[in-house]
């Protein structure tokens, strides 16, 4: 949920302006060709054989702005040396307001790129948007880690109601990681779990040494309680089978559905527990999560283990050394449950909204290798390509990151993001706040249906 507030998906804090378009010269080549970690030979081959289009223009319009809007315009100079074109991106910050005005003016840019799946869904529905090529349904299949996730979640209903890919993921953020210090674990003698059992396993052995496992923080101001909607989200992927997830996002099962309970209490076994919590159980309501991860770092440590999203190093403090004096694991799964590898995070998304030739050839530019190593090497960008060169993350973090969403059997995009407003952003966020509180999992999730219900 945090994309909403302040983080765009590179997990970066953007400033709240606009950037014009700017137009790039076919040499503007930020790596030349033949050095580095990329593929350069899938982006001659490519090159070879692309179409000439001197003369034409394409245009890419989304929320990034600088240094992201930037970036992405390096790789756009990729396209425009190998086919000739004009390539365009414009920035801004009312994105999501503005693609809406400019479709039905009839003046969209050619391609589009969404924050999140529920706008592109919408204009999709409102026949806004170009179904992708049918082969970039099978291709995505193939190449990306978990694809049968990213397939589904670009999949939407076109204006006769059948169900069509209009959007292509393209950089993702993570969220299903828990954050710690190497020489505490060290110290202490800790083992970085790999299942969920061992997880719960290493939570009570620091209880028993007399420590406390976790930090955790839902003040966000208005906001306050989103981080607690992305923990149940997790537990719910690692205890119930994907498709009760996508039930449960659309309302096709109740939010009090004994299955949905029980993932809120799988959140409580952790958060509701005085030992197992610094500060108490009382206090995580009203910790903000800014603030939240820092106990990692104080000496002696005040907790263990943080979980939060990729984004969460900007509120570390300054001169943390990734992988020395900070590190990540993947939340684990359950052993005993058989549910693969979920992973639970957000990402943009590539929607065609004004097609041509230019916008044809550009889309299948962004399967290559390239178009996402060049992103990869400059700023936090993640993708689960499975042909790019791992060795192109700029950090090691990055590489980490990458590979759980490479090697993920299932991605599912935040679901309170996909939750109609007043339940995802309002009694979904206020009920997490009443249930870290003490009240009732059960009743929480009562109210938050009716909620919902009145929306009907």
């Amino acid at each position: 949920m945090i994309s909403r507030l302040l983080i765009r998906s590179s997990g970066s804090v953007l400033a709240l302006s606009l950037c014009a378009g700017v137009a790039l010269a076919s040499d503007d080549l930020t790596f030349p060709p033949g050095e580095g970690p990329f593929n350069w030979d899938s982006y001659s081959n490519w090159a070879e054989n692309a179409p000439d289009l001197s003369g034409q223009t394409v245009t890419v319009a989304g929320p990034w702005l600088q240094p992201e809007d930037g970036f992405f315009r390096n790789v756009l100079a990729y396209f425009s040396k190998a086919t000739g074109a004009e390539a365009i991106y414009t920035g801004s910050d009312s994105f999501e307001q503005q693609i809406v005005i400019d479709a039905e003016a009839g003046a969209a840019p050619n391609v589009a790129v969404f924050p999140q799946p529920g706008l592109a869904a919408e204009m999709a529905a409102r026949g806004l948007l170009t179904p992708l090529p049918a082969s970039m349904k099978s291709w995505v299949a193939e190449n990306y880690g978990a694809g049968d996730s990213w397939v589904d979640l670009g999949t939407y209903a076109d204006p006769d109601g059948k169900d069509q890919l209009y959007g292509y993921f393209y950089n993702v953020n993570l969220k299903s990681l828990v954050w710690y210090v190497p020489e505490n674990f060290e110290d202490a003698e800790y083992e970085v779990p790999t299942t969920m059992e061992e997880l719960k396993e290493l939570t009570e052995q620091i209880v028993a040494d007399g420590e406390t496992p976790w930090c955790i923080g839902l003040g966000s101001g208005a906001a306050t309680g989103w981080p607690a909607t992305d923990w149940v989200e997790d537990m719910l992927l690692r205890t119930q089978p994907p498709e009760v997830y996508d039930q449960w996002v659309a309302n096709e099962i109740a939010f009090d559905d004994p299955r949905v309970v029980a993932a809120i209490e799988e959140f409580g076994w952790f958060a509701r527990d005085d030992a197992k919590v610094a500060g108490g159980a009382g206090t995580v309501a009203s910790t903000d999560f800014r603030d939240s991860p820092k106990g990692l770092f104080s000496s002696p440590p005040q907790c263990y283990l943080h979980r939060q999203a990729s984004f969460v190093p900007a509120f570390f403090p300054e001169g943390v050394e990734f992988g020395a004096d900070v590190d990540f694991f993947y939340l684990p799964a359950y052993a005993a449950k058989d549910l693969g590898n979920p992973v639970l995070g957000g990402g943009t998304l590539m929607a065609i909204t004004n097609p041509s030739e230019a916008t044809a050839a550009l889309m299948e530019f962004f399967q290559l290798p390239i178009a996402h190593e060049v992103m990869m090497a400059q700023s936090g960008f993640l993708t689960p390509h499975k042909g790019v060169n791992p060795q192109a993350y700029m950090n090691d973090t990055l590489r980490g990151q990458g590979e759980i969403l490479v090697n993920a059997t299932t991605f599912r995009f935040d679901g309170s993001d996909l939750m109609p407003g007043g339940v995802g952003a309002g009694t979904f966020w206020t009920g997490m706040v009443d249930y870290t509180g003490g009240k009732d999992a059960a009743a929480v999730a009562g109210e938050i249906q009716k909620s919902w219900d009145t929306l009907k």
